[in-house]
């Protein structure tokens, strides 16, 4: 069975650096899109940043300049830098993955990892 295992969260001041890391466990026969989502209380779950296999990334433009995503096999990963109290939120994996080689790609989420950034 495959999965996203996040990891990397915790408490930050303002102004601070985090990395959050994504693997995709199990076998995997394909990545397409990786991407990370964030959902702060009480609102809805967004996206933050997308990269396609093989093309550019794109950013929330409440992050371009301040966060980077970068993708190494079934990794992706997510440099948090200049980080704001509101960029508070769970961090969510999300990939479009393909579990046999004969299969569609299947859009799956992690678990989430919490970023707290304290004032």
């Amino acid at each position: 069975q495959v999965q996203l295992v996040e990891s990397g969260g915790g408490l930050v001041q303002a102004g601070g650096s985090l990395r959050l890391s994504c693997e995709a466990s199990g076998s995997v026969f394909g990545i397409n899109a990786m991407a990370w989502y964030r959902q702060a209380p009480g609102k809805q779950r967004e996206l933050v940043a997308l990269i396609p296999s093989g093309r550019r990334a794109n950013y929330a433009d409440s992050v371009k300049g301040r966060f980077t995503i970068s993708r190494a096999g079934k990794m992706v990963y997510l440099q948090m830098n200049s980080l704001k109290p509101e960029d508070t939120a769970i961090y969510y994996c999300n990939a479009d993955l393909r579990p046999q080689w004969n299969s569609d790609y299947v859009n799956s989420w992690g678990q989430g990892t919490q970023v707290t950034v304290s004032s």
